[in-house]
């Protein structure tokens, strides 16, 4: 190497240094911008989580009042209420109809565009909020789990793509990883359980769909639930639960709880998936399709008579009762398990948005509080309890570690995972010779064919 070569090397080094330092702090600084979205998306799902949460207490609150008032007047409450939201609905919000999961998997499953967006749209899930806000107001048998999940999906991909049409982009995160993270998010936020989103995101979303497993993906969902958690506090949704395992045969009690949950929540997914047209008869089907407003009014009036026969206690989430059992009271009405099934069943028929989180698992509180009656007074009735609220769960969804995580942070009852797994297991096992394709899935299928449809439809040209 001659002289002025060695020369140059030594007086571009400093050069180089430089060049690679700019390099790191830009690439840095676009990290930091990618976080600082991520986590930003992230807080408006936890936002909306917790004025959906306060509006929910709040009708249920005002249920209870006008209730406890005059319970008669149900009878004209729920029919015209339920007509009404299903018309509403029908008019305004199509693709916002029952859960909100359904749609979201739908959703995951079909390719960006059009199809995509309708069944997440902003403008269409946001009206989840007021419809199912009615519905609890009126007594309907429904949750806020199921809508806070298509409700944060559709606020996360809103929220990446105005940031996109700014020419600022979520690196790594496209369509499908958006509507993921705040899904599950959504989820976190709602249940005030972190983990219980991020299992939620593995095994239900991303079954069958393909979705890239990022970091970042991960922290947006740990993020809105932690965001909630910083707020209201690491308060178990329905109390810190005060049983322990059973000191003499807790796998037969175990296995009872599944095989019972199990057997009863795949009668109720199949319900729910067939919907009323695929449980009626074969004569009365094409009256059914052409007359949805006059079916959530007949809905309304078997809820009602379902409420006065059970004292109105399976109106709404059913959160009292479930919280009752658990505690140890053994306050819940005759039949109240099978009582509230039934409720949800023609809530969710009705065709109004509302989910089946919360129910589901109110109606396993009350399933283990019929086992626990037939069991006799030797068995602490508030494991029975918790067990059949994971297994009914997971039954209901085919979804066991979701279900298991969900109750554990639901109720501080960590000591007793193991078991609610094994119960859930057992229960998803006994579901499925009952409803052989997940609720969820078999509903998404639905939205989705209707989806294609509907985009096929606009995409084609006028007649001329």
């Amino acid at each position: 190497m001659t002289q002025p070569d060695s020369l140059r090397r030594i007086l571009a080094a400093p050069r180089h240094w430089a060049h690679r330092k700019v390099r790191q702090i830009n690439r840095l600084s676009r990290k930091s911008v990618q976080m600082g979205l991520l986590l930003g998306g992230a807080g408006l799902v936890a936002l909306m989580s917790l004025g959906f949460a306060y509006l929910a207490d709040k009708a249920l609150e005002w249920n209870r009042a006008w209730v406890s008032h005059n319970g008669w007047l149900a009878l004209l409450v729920l029919p015209l209420g339920l007509a009404a939201l299903r018309w509403l609905t029908l008019r305004y919000a199509p693709n916002a109809s029952g859960s909100g999961i359904p749609q979201v998997i739908g959703a995951l499953s079909l390719p960006p565009g059009p199809s995509q967006n309708s069944l997440v749209s902003l403008g269409q899930t946001l009206w989840k909020i007021p419809l199912a806000f009615f519905g609890m107001l009126a007594g309907a048998s429904i949750g806020r789990e199921g809508p806070s999940v298509q409700v944060g999906a559709a606020l996360m991909l809103a929220w990446g793509d105005f940031w996109k049409r700014r020419g600022v982009q979520l690196r790594g995160f496209h369509a499908n990883e958006l509507i993921a993270a705040g899904a599950a998010g959504g989820l976190a936020a709602a249940f005030n359980a972190p983990l219980a989103g991020v299992i939620f995101a593995i095994e239900e979303l991303g079954r069958g769909t393909v979705l890239r497993w990022q970091r970042l993906v991960l922290i947006g969902v740990l993020a809105s639930g932690f965001l909630v958690v910083a707020v209201v506090g690491n308060n178990p949704y329905f109390g810190v639960f005060g049983g322990a395992p059973l000191a003499h045969g807790m796998v037969t009690w175990v296995v009872i709880c599944a095989a019972l949950n199990g057997a009863l929540g795949g009668i109720f997914a199949r319900l729910l998936g067939k919907g009323v047209t695929g449980c009626a008869p074969r004569a009365w089907r094409a009256w059914i399709r052409a007359h949805p407003i006059w079916v959530a009014f007949a809905m309304g009036l078997l809820l009602a008579a379902i409420g006065l026969a059970t004292a109105g206690s399976v109106y709404g989430t059913g959160y009292g009762v479930a919280a009752d059992l658990l505690s140890g009271r053994d306050a819940a009405p005759e039949s109240f398990g099978l009582a509230k099934l039934a409720a949800t069943v023609a809530s969710y028929w009705a065709g109004i948005p509302g989910g089946i989180f919360t129910p589901a698992l109110t109606t396993g509180a009350g399933i283990g509080h019929h086992i626990w009656q037939l069991a006799g007074e030797g068995v602490d009735h508030r494991v029975l309890v918790l067990i059949s609220m994971a297994a009914f769960l997971a039954a209901a969804t085919q979804a066991p570690l979701t279900a298991s995580v969900v109750v554990m942070e639901m109720t501080g009852s960590q000591p007793m995972l193991f078991w609610m797994l094994v119960a859930s297991l057992l229960a998803s096992g006994v579901s499925r010779q009952f409803c052989p394709q997940p609720f969820y899935h078999l509903s998404a299928g639905r939205f989705r064919r209707q989806a294609i449809v509907e985009a096929a439809r606009a995409a084609r040209p006028p007649a001329a």
